[in-house]
């Protein structure tokens, strides 16, 4: 079996597992700040399996890939219950909100507010991969609410 259909067969396996009530435990967003920071989130999201793996650094920025587009103003925060990422200036701000479920090493990224399963990670832990290597090109002010008007941080 090539490498790519053996990720899309865990992956498989995974959601079903997952989707059992007694198989996965909700975190809060202190238990998710808590597993991330610091660390590195990395895995693929459903539907189109294709990579992403971020490292969360303490200052907010996420340094990594999404879908190999290297990360060049990406910020992590997180709420109550989730973590936000936003990504660009606040003209152009994009958010993303996601609830977190862990299911032993197995971490599942919901969308807010559909519930929908966008991914499925692990953590490793610190920066493995060296996606923080050179210079902190930006830095995060923290307002995932601030982007240009009209726009909606999923969840609000």
């Amino acid at each position: 079996m090539r490498p790519l259909a053996v990720v899309s067969a865990v992956l498989a396996a995974a959601t079903v597992a997952a989707t059992a009530a007694s198989a996965a435990e909700r975190l809060d967003g202190e238990a998710i700040r808590r597993a991330f920071e610091g660390n590195t989130v990395a895995g693929r999201y459903s539907g189109s399996n294709q990579p992403f793996s971020e490292h969360h650094h303490p200052d907010g920025r996420a340094t990594g890939h999404n879908r190999h587009v290297p990360n060049r103003d990406a910020c992590w925060t997180t709420t109550a219950d989730a973590v936000c990422y936003y990504y660009g200036s606040p003209a152009i701000r994009r958010t993303y909100c996601f609830t977190v479920e862990r299911s032993d090493r197995l971490y599942i990224l919901r969308s807010r507010p559909s519930g929908a399963i966008n991914g499925m990670a692990t953590i490793e832990p610190g920066d493995p991969q060296g996606a923080s290597d050179g210079p902190a090109n930006w830095s995060c002010d923290g307002l995932i609410s601030g982007g240009p008007a009209g726009t909606h941080v999923a969840g609000r």
